[in-house]
């Protein structure tokens, strides 16, 4: 006997208590059979108005993750998504892996993390090196975002921190704000583009601007999503979120 809708597989996904973006993008994305089950990561909408108060938020996360974990696997999911991208980038590459141990470890299932779908997003297009990246963070955020990607070997050419002013108006970030963005970021030189974050609403922006600029723009929740489908043999290719999940 298997799951009466997620007969495919059944992906637990957990996310910020104060994201309201994650969660509808991934369900666009979402195949028929595969399905989507939320626990939260419960933070207070803080302010986030220095380089303190978003450690603050970050800690606040860290202090309520286990606990969304061991929420999430009452359904007996078989796969975690980390629907949150700040901590799977914090210490680099090395936090990375230890972030990743450690879930894997309490959730007893195999995760897919923001900071290592964007790694394999970007090799599916070549031996990309120089990248611009959006980010909603405060810049001790934003530093941590260019240390992973410089471990990986990567060249961060621009970076555009929104410094949004509290966790959940990430999500108040416009279209138009992110069109923006993508452009200060984009410079001939600039082989991909990358933003992270997965409270700002950028799947479908994205998908939009690759087309424009001929290279590729790579949303965290696209990424992320493709990844852990791809990591469980689902190779369903999805319309409207650019190339990785139409073509890649």
């Amino acid at each position: 006997m298997v799951d009466s809708l997620g007969y495919r597989k059944k992906f637990g996904v957990i996310a910020p208590s104060t994201n309201t973006s994650v969660q509808p993008e991934f369900d666009s994305m979402r195949p028929v059979g595969v399905t989507n089950h939320f626990s939260r990561i419960t933070i207070p909408d803080d302010p986030v108005h220095s380089d303190e108060d978003f450690l603050k938020l970050i800690d606040n996360i860290r202090a309520a993750i286990m606990q969304s974990i061991d929420s999430l696997m009452t359904c007996s999911p078989d796969h975690l998504v980390m629907g949150m991208s700040a901590e799977t980038f914090w210490d680099g590459l090395d936090g990375s892996v230890q972030l990743q141990k450690r879930v894997e470890a309490r959730a007893g299932v195999k995760v897919t993390m923001g900071s290592d779908a964007c790694q394999a997003a970007l090799s599916k297009y070549g031996d990309i090196k120089r990248i611009g990246v959006v980010t909603p963070y405060m810049p001790v955020g934003d530093q941590q975002v260019i240390k992973f990607f410089t471990d990986c070997g990567y060249e961060v050419v621009h970076l555009k921190g929104l410094k949004c002013q509290s966790p959940m108006l990430i999500a108040h970030v416009s279209e138009q704000e992110l069109r923006d963005s993508i452009n200060e970021v984009n410079d001939p030189s600039v082989e991909a583009i990358i933003q992270v974050g997965t409270n700002l609403a950028m799947a479908r922006v994205a998908g939009i601007a690759e087309f424009w600029l001929d290279k590729p723009v790579i949303a965290i929740n696209t990424a992320t999503y493709w990844y852990a489908l791809r990591q469980n043999g689902i190779e369903d290719k999805v319309q409207g979120f650019g190339s990785l999940l139409s073509h890649h």
